[in-house]
């Protein structure tokens, strides 16, 4: 891992910056890749239910009709419009997408994009979106794993075969394989629970927590550390993202007292820092002042 601590965007807010012109999002990861941003991170839904009351993080923050591009076809585009910034999700729900559909969209897109893609993964919470795509809610962490044991295979092997419950399949070759060379590295999205650590162990490149404090990057480092040595990887192998909002001014974020968090941030243990950008920004013209004080930050 780098001794910088990197800068990633999630592209939030939608709606609110770019209304019906979507395709600006594809403008901003260009202006990002200008200013020395490390990372442009797209979320995931395939559809929204009307019980966004279950949503576990406290208060679902969007509206129904809040627009939700596909994560994988927008990176593509961005792809083509920059050239070093990664690609990343945050997260994309694994067990709605099939394994070998999964594996071949995202090889393409690292072989597209120079092996710039990053796959922040997750299980999903909403039992509608689920039923509507005919994907069982029950089960969907075992198929999960399954999945991304299978892509991995799939990104290793030609032919590739894998067996399990959920995914099976026998001397395939399913090519390009990733430009990277271990395939796309995937980031583990959630709390730190007994699953997530051991999914980190075996699978994970990076741990992404829901709005962590800093006592909770620091025990999570050690207890990653501790299970990784245990494991016989490097301490240091797992990259954790740790999320930083606004500190408030009397005319909106106060961008000073929040880079300030940056140094803290990094000593709790994180490796890359990541702003949601409709939590800085109110209007899209607004955005290249926001990327260049990240890039000066980043020091790019």
């Amino acid at each position: 891992m780098s001794d910088r601590l990197e800068i990633s965007v999630i592209l939030s807010g939608l709606s609110m910056l770019y209304g019906e012109d979507l395709e600006g999002m594809v403008e901003t990861a260009r202006l990002a890749d200008e200013a020395g941003i490390d990372q442009i991170v797209v979320t995931d839904h395939l559809a929204i239910g009307s019980r966004t009351d279950r949503y576990p993080y406290g208060k679902f923050p969007f509206a129904n009709e809040e627009p939700w591009p596909e994560p994988l076809t927008t990176l593509a585009a961005m792809a083509g419009a920059t050239s070093r910034v990664r690609l990343g999700t945050g997260v994309l729900i694994v067990p709605l997408r099939p394994a070998l559909l999964l594996a071949k969209t995202l090889a393409t897109l690292d072989v597209i994009s120079g092996g710039r893609v990053d796959l922040g993964i997750g299980t999903g919470w909403q039992r509608e979106e689920f039923a509507a795509a005919g994907v069982p809610f029950v089960g969907r962490t075992a198929r999960m794993e399954d999945t991304l044991r299978a892509c991995r295979v799939l990104w290793r092997d030609a032919p590739a075969s894998f067996e399990s419950e959920t995914v099976s399949f026998q001397d395939v070759w399913c090519l390009p394989r990733p430009l990277q060379p271990d395939g796309i590295p995937l980031w583990i999205g959630g709390g730190l629970t007994e699953g997530n650590l051991r999914r980190l162990v075996e699978l994970g490149a990076g741990w992404m927590p829901v709005a962590p404090d800093l006592d909770e990057l620091r025990q999570g480092r050690e207890k990653i550390g501790t299970a990784l040595v245990e494991a016989g990887r490097q301490p240091d192998s797992v990259g954790i993202r740790g999320a930083l909002g606004p500190v408030r001014g009397e005319k909106g974020p106060d961008m000073e007292r929040t880079l300030a968090q940056l140094g803290p941030l990094q000593d709790a243990g994180a490796t890359v820092a990541s702003f949601a950008l409709a939590a800085f920004v109110r209007k899209r013209e607004q955005i290249p002042a926001f990327f260049e004080k990240l890039g000066a930050a980043a020091g790019r």
